[in-house]
């Protein structure tokens, strides 16, 4: 019987966890998803993606048990300059028609100290899988005019776009190539609390 009464207990302690748990969704006007990549050997490239979506789950309000998913549209990449997005949307970069997303999935988002953290998990893009590790800052929780619950997180970290079959380059005659295979990520993002949280 007392196996029982704890098997119960046990139970419901998880499902009050599972409704306790927090969702967290991006607010598109106030986040932006940007990457660098160096061009020609002497100058730096930047870009980003119009088009993206970030979901946290999280219990605790230092976000120290947070899971985390994020998916991009490729389509939506924006260097400034039309002919040079076409490229990068073509089957020599993302291959847009055939890869449409990237994704994230953290399997783990670990306090280093303070407001920073180490948030790892797998990337999928050009449909390969592979873990990263990123840097994570916590810019904290505030109410805006509206009434809305926000966080604000600053995400940095450096990939080898070859790791996922971006393969595309060009040598210069002066040594060296077009486009470097190391591309820095830079992403700041705002979410919301979702309004039926807590209820």
């Amino acid at each position: 019987m007392k196996k029982i009464s704890l098997f119960i207990a046990l139970l419901f302690s998880g499902l009050v966890g599972a409704y306790a748990q927090t969702t967290w969704t991006s607010d598109p006007a106030h986040s932006s998803i940007e990457f660098n990549v160096t061009h020609m050997m002497i100058s730096e490239v930047t870009g980003k993606f119009d088009g993206f979506e970030a979901v946290l789950k999280s219990d605790k309000a230092d976000f120290s048990d947070a899971k985390i998913e994020f998916t991009a549209q490729t389509s939506t990449i924006n260097t400034g300059i039309d002919k040079r997005d076409e490229h990068l949307k073509s089957a020599d970069f993302f291959d847009v028609e055939k890869y449409p997303t990237i994704s994230f999935k953290s399997t783990s988002f670990k306090k280093k100290g303070g407001n920073k953290y180490e948030l790892k998990g797998d990337l999928t893009m050009h449909g390969v899988t592979k873990p990263v590790t990123l840097e994570a800052k916590f810019n904290g929780t505030i109410k805006d005019p509206y009434g809305n619950t926000k966080s604000g997180f600053k995400v940095t970290g450096e990939l080898n776009r070859t790791d996922f079959g971006l393969n595309w380059n060009s040598a210069l005659e002066t040594g060296g190539v077009v486009v470097s295979e190391e591309v820095e990520i830079d992403a700041n993002i705002q979410v919301i609390k979702s309004a039926d949280a807590g209820k």
